[in-house]
């Protein structure tokens, strides 16, 4: 028996799927080499597979606001045909930079003497320890020496940068005194002391570290790399929305107070608690910053157009303080539970199925760890993660004990009508 043609299994499969007729062939052709006795099915899983593996929107329900895999902090995007001033200056019609509008208003939020932005922020450390401390040592708390996210180690992007590690203090206990033997230490070049936000971990009980505040008496430049990118503790633009500044935004290392304490340079990321787009920014001293700018690697970590104006849109945002209902991110984290509640039962109400529940939101993305925000959602008994996900728009839930949950705080008030089509598909 000869397996059914090329031709016709790619025009069978566009009945199912609207995937352009080349990738459909594709697909058709891969099967009747690897499967010809049922060429038809496995054109069709070929099809499924690659549809899935597309880029494409989808509900978070997991209740992380910042989820890695979903990619982090969502923003509302917008097409348009024209191109941008990206480095064309409208003043005097000349080249301009693509850092000076994001770099003045990293300037105004922060009080830095200058800012610019890099493709993310394992790429701004590395940036500023090329710039600043290649062929020299950095001195690091053992405590901050850390592993975050796909492999990304203090230790192996400062080998990679040319920099050297020293390592300072114990894991649980470093003072002011170890980085001050490691500057007079005729073996070590300290060029840096780097400060590292333990982004995704904490360490409890007999600890101690030193504060920025203390490392800037050295004589020594002070790298602190934030990380998760808030730009205030005090956060003023919760101002109306919230009656008191929530814990976990009190305690997380903040740009602006950083700034304050000594920092010389800090660098962050653009799509955490900044609520913005992946990218990483290095703001501080003038004098350092024009090195990292001018530094070779530059050109090739620095961001494109779109991810500056999406940044700057939300720059703009925090300058206008229309945060919390501008940024999706924030929008999410100030939402009254009271209103989520109300959504829960609306959504069970709309489709007969499920349970209101009152659920703990995280932030994700290594910020703030340990803390959790008071949400609710809906659960539906038994493990429904795989049909919600093959939905048209794909609905991200997750399951304790048999039981799946939709934390509603991670999810836009218009997509509330996704998850009732969702759930009535189950049925």
């Amino acid at each position: 028996m000869h397996p059914p043609s090329v031709d016709v299994l790619a025009r069978e499969l566009a009945k199912s799927f609207t995937l352009p007729h080349a990738v459909l062939v594709h697909c058709a052709r891969e099967a009747v080499r690897d499967a010809p006795q049922d060429a038809q099915g496995a054109a069709y899983d070929n099809a499924l597979y690659f549809s899935q593996s597309l880029l494409t929107t989808v509900v978070n329900g997991t209740g992380v606001l910042l989820h890695t895999n979903l990619g982090r902090a969502p923003l509302a995007m917008t097409d348009s045909h024209r191109p941008t001033n990206l480095e064309f200056n409208l003043a005097n019609g000349e080249r301009g930079s693509r850092h000076t509008a994001v770099s003045e208003l990293l300037g105004q939020l922060l009080n830095v003497e200058d800012a610019i932005v890099v493709n993310n922020n394992a790429a701004a450390v590395m940036l500023v320890l090329a710039a600043l401390a290649e062929g020299r040592d950095v001195a690091v708390s053992r405590g901050e020496s850390v592993e975050i996210g796909g492999g990304f180690r203090i230790p192996d992007v400062m080998e990679q940068s040319g920099a050297r590690l020293v390592d300072v203090g114990t894991t649980n206990r470093t003072r002011l005194r170890d980085y001050e033997r490691a500057i007079d230490s005729r073996k070590n070049d300290i060029a840096l002391l780097l400060k590292v936000h333990p982004s995704n971990f904490s360490i409890e009980g007999f600890t101690e570290q030193t504060s920025i505040s203390e490392l800037a008496t050295l004589e020594v430049p002070v790298v602190a790399d934030i990380g998760s990118g808030l730009l205030d503790n005090t956060a003023p633009w919760l101002q109306g929305y919230l009656d008191n500044v929530p814990s976990w935004i009190a305690q997380e290392p903040a740009a602006r107070q950083a700034i304050a304490d000594g920092a010389d340079v800090i660098t962050f990321s653009g799509d955490k608690l900044l609520g913005g787009p992946q990218c990483g920014v290095i703001a501080g001293r003038a004098d350092l910053v024009a090195q990292c700018a001018a530094h070779p690697l530059m050109r090739a970590l620095r961001p494109g157009g779109h991810t500056l104006l999406a940044l700057q849109n939300v720059l703009l945002s925090y300058s206008a303080r229309t945060v919390c209902t501008q940024i999706p991110f924030w929008s999410m984290a100030t939402t009254p539970v009271q209103e989520l509640a109300t959504r829960a039962e609306r959504i069970i109400a709309a489709t007969g199925v499920g349970t209101s529940v009152a659920l703990d939101s995280l932030i994700g993305a290594g910020s703030a760890p340990g803390s959790t925000i008071e949400s609710h959602g809906i659960s539906l008994a038994g493990d429904q993660r795989a049909k919600l996900r093959h939905h048209a728009t794909p609905v991200i839930a997750r399951t304790v004990a048999n039981t799946t949950h939709i934390d509603l705080r991670s999810v836009h008030p218009d997509d509330d009508s996704i998850i009732i089509d969702a759930v009535n598909s189950l049925k």
